[in-house]
């Protein structure tokens, strides 16, 4: 039976993804507790516009999961319907009913009828938007003039305080916004509020003090060697890729000193793609540039110890948003984007080609080294 979200999430793993958001914690950290990716933790809450559905139940006197799988058992043992009935208390009609109802005796499967029978008890009725024409068409017309959900129902209560049908709380127009599978809301109404989110967030829900990233054990920029803050001797690189069209994308080294650039083509920024071709690129690099890398926080270095590991690099993290710790890299890719313009498809070079492009900025004088180039100042570093 299909399930929503990716393959492999649970019952049990959606039901813990539940009670996390409903604590506060991030997308991020949930994938990170519960081993999915964060797309698939999103693409379960956005189904349910970020609010926790209510538990699925059957009523009272229904067959349990246990008995299903005795009817599984015996049906498998050979035993007739009469006999099943017997030993679980039931009417015969009740357990003929539930094997016919799922297959018949040969594909009858316990947990395949339990999911049936969940499915079957829901039995959903239509919000209470879409069963009020007339207040659904006056809270769209609200949204529209960019009115919170809480200053409508004000609003409706002041002037149709008097009109049941008019009657609505803040809570249940945010569901109506946030669960667009229902379809009473226009999707787009969504970003008429003020947050312009896409799914609801509860009052505990902060990234305070968590890392929106997946990246563990990433030591911080504070830690880098003082040789490295104060530029008083090579090797102590900056990275960060480089964007363009159709999913393209390049690396960047840097160096902090003698601003040496070396570019890194690269097939995906999935960092089982970026690590290995960065450990390939500092093979091949001047052994003077081999001691440190720093990076931002995007999750194509999330293997960073791998690249420590094969290579003997330390790598450090600037700190979240803060684009000025590695003005460096942020300068000279500045510089790179006179070859490579925005929105140019950036798989289209070859290796050689961008070996070419960091040659010509490498034998550029730079003011900042005296007008020396790059190229010198590492001829000149002992």
């Amino acid at each position: 039976m299909a399930r929503l979200g990716r393959p492999g999430m649970s019952d049990e793993m959606k039901a813990d993804l539940w009670r996390r958001w409903r604590a506060g914690e991030s997308i991020s950290v949930i994938s990170r507790q519960i081993g999915k990716p964060p797309g698939s933790v999103f693409t379960v809450l956005k189904h349910h516009g970020g609010i926790a559905p209510e538990s699925r139940k059957t009523r009272a006197g229904s067959l349990t999961m246990d008995e299903r799988e005795e009817i599984s058992r015996r049906l498998c043992a050979g035993e007739s319907y009469r006999t099943i009935a017997g030993l679980l208390g039931r009417a015969v009609s009740t357990i003929s009913r539930e094997v016919n109802n799922n297959g018949g005796r040969d594909v009858y499967r316990a947990i395949a009828a339990q999911e049936r029978a969940l499915d079957r008890a829901r039995r959903p009725k239509q919000c209470l938007l879409a069963r009020r024409p007339a207040l659904r068409q006056t809270v769209v017309r609200l949204l529209e003039e960019e009115w919170s959900p809480e200053q409508i129902v004000g609003h409706l209560r002041r002037h149709h305080g008097d009109e049941p049908v008019m009657r609505i709380s803040h809570e249940t127009i945010y569901r109506s916004v946030y669960t667009t599978r229902w379809k009473v809301i226009p999707r787009e109404l969504c970003k008429r509020l003020r947050t312009g989110r896409p799914i609801r967030k509860n009052k505990r829900h902060t990234v305070k003090g968590q890392w929106r990233s997946q990246i563990t054990d990433a030591r911080p920029i504070e830690e880098r060697p003082r040789a490295a803050e104060d530029r008083s001797e090579s090797g102590h690189l900056e990275g960060d890729l480089v964007i363009g069209s159709n999913n393209s994308q390049v690396a960047t080294l840097v160096d902090r000193k003698s601003r040496f650039l070396t570019v890194v083509k690269l097939a995906s920024r999935h960092t089982t793609v970026v690590v290995p071709a960065l450990v390939e690129t500092y093979e091949r690099m001047d052994p003077r540039l081999r001691s440190t890398l720093t990076w931002d926080r995007g999750m194509e270095l999330a293997a960073h110890k791998r690249l420590t590991a094969d290579t003997g690099v330390d790598v450090f993290f600037a700190a979240p948003r803060s684009p000025w710790q590695r003005g460096t890299n942020e300068n000279t890719n500045k510089l790179l984007r006179q070859y490579l313009p925005k929105g140019t498809n950036l798989s289209t070079f070859s290796q050689d080609d961008l070996d070419a492009i960091a040659t010509k900025l490498n034998n550029r004088p730079r003011k900042c080294l005296g007008f020396r180039t790059p190229a010198e100042s590492v001829a000149l570093t002992g």
